[in-house]
């Protein structure tokens, strides 16, 4: 790489995946609007029934988003107002959000500082500090399972927050078909994006799918009769179309990030920051993100800015710091390797579409810095 050569490199081109499949999306998006099935519908059954078996699941359930997915799960397993759930502190908001808008407690352990995902040894030994749990919401983060098996044989309902990880394995097992259920979002950053946002479940149980579908319909599964108390959380047929063309070319794109990943760990081994591998377990990781750490992070991203080079920090603040959740009483120090990553880490551009020489051209500038 020329020491003067000067690229723009955007952490995400979402054009540069829309323009071949313009003609493709525009065509089926058409078909939808001319049959004016607009929410649920045709396009959701044929969706759900394709991505189920993608996701090693029985059943699929398409919502709004993938914020109402994590809710409708807790809803789904009678998760009640003072109930417990035991999380990670270090993920996107909407994990515990989720979890507060049931009316439930979130209950934090540390993550594995190698996976960035919930430690199942501090799991455990929360489960015995904190009481009744009355379920656990492990996170598969930046596109790489959580370490599944210890979680599962503690033996409490789980629900995978499986919002970056469409497609990972855990063990050779799909993301979203370990658990209960599992949760998906499709916002238009995600390996598979929609044109806006949408969410989908999965489930082996039939009786757990059935009430997900009547959850996301305001609690009813005959029209006007109401089973429970559910939420309007549907997905559109226009999304559902959108995403069904995207879905036939997800593995072609992961096995993209996969390779950007690998040139990136090439490039930047024997260089002051901290490079993300693959843990043994994480059997197919999607990469969703491709986070490194540095002592000097914020000084590293200005620096990645001012040539042209787009990062971002997830997350800057781990939820038990956060200020809405004073209330739980948690300080700082409570999860010191949630805390450190917070302070260390930066995700990289890894979108499917970049050239090698956008790669090349990031790692020179990390090495001058």
């Amino acid at each position: 790489m020329n020491s003067t050569t000067k690229l723009s490199v955007p952490l995400l081109d979402l054009k540069a995946q829309y323009e071949p499949l313009r003609e493709e999306i525009l065509r089926e998006v058409t078909r939808v609007l001319d049959s004016q099935r607009w929410v649920l519908g045709p396009e959701v059954d044929l969706l759900e029934r394709e991505l189920a078996p993608y996701c090693g699941a029985q059943f699929a359930v398409g919502c709004a988003n993938g914020s109402d997915a994590l809710f409708l799960a807790l809803l789904a397993l009678d998760i009640r107002p003072g109930d417990r759930v035991l999380t990670t502190p270090f993920t996107f908001f909407a994990t515990a959000g989720a979890i507060s808008r049931a009316g439930a407690i979130p209950v934090f352990a540390d993550i594995d500082p190698a996976t960035y995902n919930l430690n199942p040894t501090l799991a455990a030994e929360a489960l015995q500090k904190h009481g009744p749990i009355k379920a656990l919401l492990p996170v598969h983060l930046y596109g790489g399972g959580a370490d599944m098996d210890p979680l599962l044989a503690l033996d409490i309902p789980v629900i995978e927050d499986a919002a970056q990880a469409f497609g990972a394995e855990y063990k050779g097992r799909r993301a979203g078909s370990m658990g209960q259920i599992g949760c998906f979002s499709f916002y238009p950053t995600k390996n598979l994006g929609a044109a806006g946002d949408a969410g989908l479940l999965t489930t082996n149980d039939p009786e757990l799918a059935s009430k997900l579908k009547a959850l996301r319909e305001h609690g009813g599964r005959t029209r006007y009769l109401h089973d429970w108390i559910g939420i309007n959380s549907r997905l559109d047929g226009v999304q559902a179309a959108v995403l069904r063309v995207k879905a036939k070319y997800l593995d072609g794109w992961s096995e993209a990030r996969a390779r950007n990943a690998a040139l990136y760990r090439e490039l930047l081994e024997g260089s002051e920051v901290v490079l993300p591998r693959a843990s043994a377990f994480q059997t197919r990781h999607i990469w969703n993100q491709f986070v490194i750490r540095a002592s000097d992070r914020d000084g590293l991203k200005k620096f990645l800015a001012e040539h042209g080079i787009g990062s971002e920090i997830y997350y800057p603040l781990p939820l038990h710091l956060q200020k809405c959740y004073a209330n739980l009483g948690y300080r700082e120090g409570d999860f010191p390797e949630s805390e450190k990553a917070a302070r260390e880490v930066l995700a990289l551009p890894i979108f499917p579409e970049l050239t090698r020489e956008q790669i090349e051209y990031v790692a020179h500038t990390i090495r001058s810095f």
